[in-house]
């Protein structure tokens, strides 16, 4: 299994970093959707994804994705499509995790553990942007498909009901990863204040300053209100309504 990690990681870079063709699968990271769908109560949309909906959430993937987690076999298979399987802990985000799992792994010497933790803060800084770029557009078109619903002539149950679960996974995506995101800026924190009194280095400003930057960044993108769970669609609407035909 091991050898087979290594070996994935080995070959999954094409021309200049992108990842392979062959290793990627369709929709690799839809499954997130209907996720979340379930963790709220709601229904799983059977519309097709468009194209900056399935962005979403290629992009959201790795902000969800505990730090401590990216580095390992599953990961890997999971970033390329290879596996589905969700871990149902990366909703409950212990901010102690990051820290222990910095603590126990060997490096030769502090500047490992600090140059990590910047590296992994920077990464997280990158992504923000366009992450939130996409969700903005989406939320924009979710927005205009809710207008015009009341234009649709003879709208059925299971095509409005569609709409709007579509609509409400799109929109709890977002806050799961606004929420992902502030968590992990305070397992950061976490872990600096402990290898500053663990292992003390000039190094330590160079991370104080990046984790800064990234609760500036993460402060600067929510744009779905704290705590406010997106319910579009009633809960009571059973799952077997939503469903549509694919036959012409």
């Amino acid at each position: 299994m091991l050898a087979g990690a290594v070996l994935l990681g080995g070959c999954a870079s094409g021309d200049f970093g992108r990842v392979r063709p062959s290793l990627v699968a369709d929709d690799i990271h839809a499954w997130l959707g209907a996720e979340t769908a379930a963790f709220h109560g709601g229904p799983v949309s059977a519309y097709p994804l468009t194209d900056d909906e399935r962005l979403l959430r290629d992009l959201a993937y790795p902000l969800i994705a505990p730090p401590y987690d990216q580095a390992k076999w599953f990961s890997l298979l999971e970033e390329y499509g290879n596996e589905r399987y969700f871990h149902r802990d990366w909703w409950i985000y212990d901010r102690r995790a990051y820290s222990v799992d910095l603590a126990t792994y060997s490096y030769r010497s502090a500047a490992g553990r600090y140059g990590q933790l910047v590296t992994d803060a920077r990464n997280d800084i990158t992504r923000i942007p366009p992450f939130f770029s996409v969700a903005r557009r989406v939320i924009d078109m979710d927005n205009r498909r809710i207008r015009s619903l009341s234009f649709v002539s003879g709208l059925t149950e299971p095509e409005r009901v569609n709409a709007l679960a579509r609509v409400a996974e799109n929109r709890c995506i977002v806050a799961w990863v606004e929420r992902a995101l502030i968590e992990r800026e305070a397992s950061y924190r976490y872990a600096l204040e402990r290898l500053v009194i663990a292992e003390p280095s000039p190094s330590a400003a160079e991370a104080d300053r990046v984790l800064t930057q990234l609760k500036a960044a993460v402060a600067g993108s929510q744009i779905i209100p704290p705590l406010v769970i997106p319910r579009v669609v009633p809960r009571a609407v059973p799952l077997a309504r939503v469903v549509i035909s694919t036959r012409g």
